[in-house]
């Protein structure tokens, strides 16, 4: 019974994800933050064509603008934390361990 319970409650929570990810994408929200993006470029498309008739010094850095997207958070962080303790730990077990089998390989 309480299994069924939970798969029941896990369905529901996907439903409700499905739904919320569906209206967002028929309002739009996805070619909203597209338009946005084609409108900053637009912005230094004219920025440049200004500049080219005033015969100002041309720089390509000045008219691109640098976007780095950064998707870390604190569960990923927290990942990536216990990944490198365990590259550790486990780089340690294997240098010990091929390093006994080199002492019985050399002994032999």
């Amino acid at each position: 019974m309480k299994i069924n319970k939970i798969f029941r409650n896990i369905i529901i929570v996907l439903f409700i994800i499905f739904i919320a990810l569906f209206i967002s994408q028929e309002n739009g929200y996805y070619e909203y933050q597209e338009y946005k993006k084609v409108a900053l470029t637009n912005e230094q498309i004219k920025e440049f064509e200004d500049d080219v008739k005033n015969g100002k010094k041309i720089d390509l850095k000045n008219y691109v603008s640098k976007t780095k997207k950064e998707y870390g958070n604190a569960v990923s962080n927290a990942g990536l934390s216990v990944s490198k303790q365990i590259e550790k730990y486990f780089k340690k077990a294997m240098e010990a361990s091929f390093g006994a089998l080199a002492d019985v390989v050399n002994d032999n």
